[in-house]
Parts: C-alpha cells; sequence; structure tokens
C-alpha cells in the first residue's frame, strides 16, 4: 500500500458542522479498532508539544459511555466524554461529544469508514456547534491534527514508510493541443479526467489541472505515494498514456513540500 494522505479539515462555521477526511494505508478494521479500544487511543491521540491522551474507557455499543483523559503540555489534566449511539464496525461509529473546554455543550462525531485500494478513507463529521463559531473552528483545526496522529500511529505500526510528493507533468502530442481538440481527442480527455478523479478519490493524488504556459497549455498533476516507481505506474495507467496518441508524462520528486 501507498503510505497516508495528508488530513484535511473544513469547518464550516455558519452550519456548525466540520468535515474532516484521511485515507490512512490500513484496512477498515484496523481502523476502526484504533478509534474505539481503550488501550490504542492513549497510543496515539496526542503529542508531546500539545497534550496526551494517557486514559481511555470505553463501553464501544449503543448507550454505552466513553472517556478520555489526558495532560495538556502546560501540566492540566483534561477530559472529554460522551455515548456511543451507533456503532457499525468496522465502518461507522457515531458518538456524542462533551467536554468541559467547550462549556460542556453536547455535539455529535460521527466517523465513516470506506475501504479503499490504498487502505481506508476515514471521513468524520462533527456537528452541532450553532452559533459558537470560534469552538466550531477551533475544533475543525483539532480534528485535522488528530487524524494525521492516528495516520502517523497505523502508519508506523505497519512498517509503512512516508510517502513521497511528485510533480508530474503530462506533455500533449502538440502545442495547440488544447485549442484543436477533435471529438475523438475530447472523448480521450474525458476518460482522462475520470481517471484523474479515481486517483483523487483512492488518496494517490492531491491536485490536477491545465496549466496555460505561454509555448502551449500542459497538464499538472501531483501525486503523493511511496516511490517513483509507484508514481510512474499511475501516470503510465493514464488513458491517455495508454492511447499511443504521443502524450508523454515528466515526473519528478519534490524535495520538499509546504502544505
Amino acid at each position: 500500500m501507498a503510505g497516508n494522505d495528508r488530513p484535511r479539515a473544513i469547518a464550516d462555521v455558519s452550519a456548525g458542522t466540520i468535515l474532516a477526511t484521511v485515507t490512512i494505508a490500513v484496512p477498515p478494521e484496523r481502523v476502526f479498532r484504533a478509534i474505539t479500544a481503550a488501550d490504542q487511543i492513549p497510543l496515539w491521540w496526542g503529542a508531546d508539544d500539545m497534550y496526551r491522551t494517557t486514559k481511555h474507557t470505553a463501553d464501544v455499543r449503543p448507550g454505552g459511555a466513553w472517556r478520555s483523559e489526558g495532560k495538556g503540555a502546560d501540566g492540566r489534566d483534561f477530559h472529554v466524554q460522551g455515548e456511543y449511539v451507533e456503532v457499525e464496525p468496522p465502518h461507522r461509529l457515531v458518538m456524542t461529544w462533551r467536554a468541559p473546554w467547550d462549556g460542556d455543550q453536547v455535539t455529535t462525531v460521527t466517523y465513516t469508514l470506506e475501504p479503499v485500494e490504498t487502505g481506508t478513507r476515514l471521513t468524520l463529521r462533527h456537528e452541532g456547534f450553532g452559533a459558537r463559531h470560534d469552538s466550531c473552528r477551533d475544533h475543525g483545526f483539532g480534528w485535522e491534527r488528530v487524524l494525521g496522529w492516528l495516520g502517523q500511529f497505523l502508519a508506523a505500526e505497519a512498517g509503512i514508510k512516508p510517502s513521497g510528493v511528485f510533480h508530474c507533468r503530462l506533455i500533449p502530442p502538440r502545442p495547440d493541443f488544447a485549442f484543436t481538440l477533435t471529438e475523438e481527442e475530447r472523448a480521450l480527455m474525458g476518460r482522462h479526467a475520470d481517471y484523474l478523479r479515481t486517483q483523487l478519490r483512492e488518496g494517490r493524488m492531491m491536485i490536477a489541472g491545465p496549466v496555460a504556459d505561454p509555448t502551449g497549455p500542459w497538464g499538472l498533476c501531483i501525486l503523493r505515494v511511496g516511490t517513483e516507481a509507484e508514481a510512474r505506474a499511475v501516470t503510465d495507467a493514464d488513458p491517455v498514456v495508454r492511447s499511443g496518441r504521443g502524450f508523454r508524462y515528466e515526473v519528478l520528486p519534490m524535495m520538499s513540500v509546504i502544505m
């Protein structure tokens, strides 16, 4: 399996809802255990420069209670707790969330785990913030960190090395290709777009699109996979390359990435 992708969280403060996603390179069963088992959560939830979860109790069934306790980097104790609403291993977990630092307001967290070719696509929805915009925004930042810790823990356990990022330039068969498409070529580009959407959905691609180069447009695709060989396997399987019409990719590893 390739490495994890970068977790992303969006806080829609007007709706009082957070949506966060990450692809983790292990099966859903392993991810589900990591987010529910009392002996698992203290192993990964937290960082020394922020806070550490030191104890977790969980009665993992509808109506069962859960509680996490820990200590912040400033030495202060904290806890958060709630009840399980839906438990459908290994694909869905719904629970309430109540934290003293949030005024003991009750919100709802839903985990959805979907198997994908690269492992598990985890989608988290945290809702019920109402007009508490700052709390919604802060929890969004927090969930992005938490899903990152989860992914790092499971990848390290599985012996998966961090993935690389690759700049892939798709060079068309002629400089004016974007402006002189035949109907057959237009259909081919539709299949190309569908292929890239699959790479995005399965966690291998970060972004893609045409670049308006004055010397002639070309396609850009940024991949996050384990090795250059894996990146080339993705580009070689692109329908435009397989068509034999003169498309080719240049694949270069990025030395560093700011995200």
